[in-house]
């Protein structure tokens, strides 16, 4: 049976069960789900625009791929949702103008830094700052703005506002960061990144619906499987895959083999991955106006039962 991918709005063959997957198009850490869907998965699947969201608030929906923040903020009142499978882990970056005086992080007191609020880049900065430079947010101001996936970027977006001065410095994901770069000159730019403090997370998600019905958890199992051989290929052969993630998502090569060294395909659940959600949950309750989560609530949106399965039938 040849795999079969399904655009957004064509049905699967009369009596066929297609997997619905919901995912930001625009961004890189989705493109290995497509990938698997087109070459890996024997199966159907049709794709939506969008994430944890849709799979909360559309039964049709079985799997959605989004970074851990999301989760925790459709989690609080979606108990419902599980992270079955790890896609990608992306160590973020802020780049600053070194003209504005900055060579350490601490520098950053008193300066506009673009990011936006409420999403992992959020988190990312002031995780980042209150960790590894004890800036609290009232010693730096927040500037929103918009993205860009090549250049030259326009009026409004993070590398735009970095080359002309509006803001100080910004972080977010790739390939945002690295256009930042490239538009103010990198010999002009300070990086700063550890993965050690913080990295996304980018996971597939399912529900506990989804994975009780026995017909659907083994689609999902299936899909599981071949994901794992797809991620492989991203992770020990970028080459192969440089085109196809272009054109998914727009960005072309070159700037995908600048920024491809700061993903991580291996996959698995990250073994800290709870210590990660606890902590996180914390600043997304307080963006969110709600009480953070107790760790033991949290450990049930974990669900490593789906991998075990897809490794076990695999021998």
């Amino acid at each position: 049976m040849q795999p079969k991918f399904l655009l957004l709005g064509v049905l699967a063959p009369l009596g066929e069960c297609a997997l619905k997957i919901a995912a930001a198009f625009n961004v890189i850490e989705y493109v290995p789900l497509l990938t698997t869907s087109q070459d890996y998965f024997n199966g159907s699947a049709s794709f939506v625009n969008g994430g944890v969201a849709n799979i909360v608030r559309d039964t049709t929906v079985d799997l959605a791929g989004n970074a851990e923040t999301q989760a925790l903020r459709q989690f609080n009142n979606n108990p419902s949702l599980r992270i079955i499978w790890n896609v990608a882990q992306v160590p973020y970056r802020i780049a600053a103008n070194k003209a504005r005086g900055i060579s350490a992080l601490k520098d950053l007191k008193g300066k506009k830094i673009g990011t936006v609020s409420g999403t992992s880049a959020g988190y990312f900065i002031e995780h980042f700052l209150s960790t590894s430079a004890g800036l609290k947010p009232s010693d730096y101001t927040v500037v929103s703005g918009n993205v860009c996936h090549e250049a030259p970027c326009g009026s409004g977006t993070f590398p735009y506002m970095l080359a002309r001065g509006e803001i100080d410095a910004f972080g977010f994901w790739e390939p945002i960061l690295q256009l930042g770069i490239d538009a103010l000159g990198e010999n002009k730019t300070v990086v700063f990144q550890d993965k050690k403090v913080y990295r996304e997370i980018y996971n597939l998600h399912s529900t506990k619906e989804k994975l009780a019905d026995p017909k659907k958890r083994k689609e999902i199992v299936q899909f599981l499987r071949a994901l794992i051989k797809a991620q492989q290929v991203f992770e020990m052969q970028p080459e192969k895959v440089y085109a196809r993630v272009s054109k998914a998502v727009d960005v072309s090569v070159p700037l995908l083999e600048k920024v491809w060294r700061v993903h991580d395909w291996t996959g698995g659940i990250p073994e800290d991955l709870l210590d990660v959600l606890v902590e996180e949950d914390k600043y997304v309750a307080r963006v969110d106006k709600r009480t953070a989560a107790t760790r033991e609530k949290l450990k049930t949106l974990i669900d490593t039962s789906v991998l075990e399965e897809a490794l076990r039938a695999k021998t």
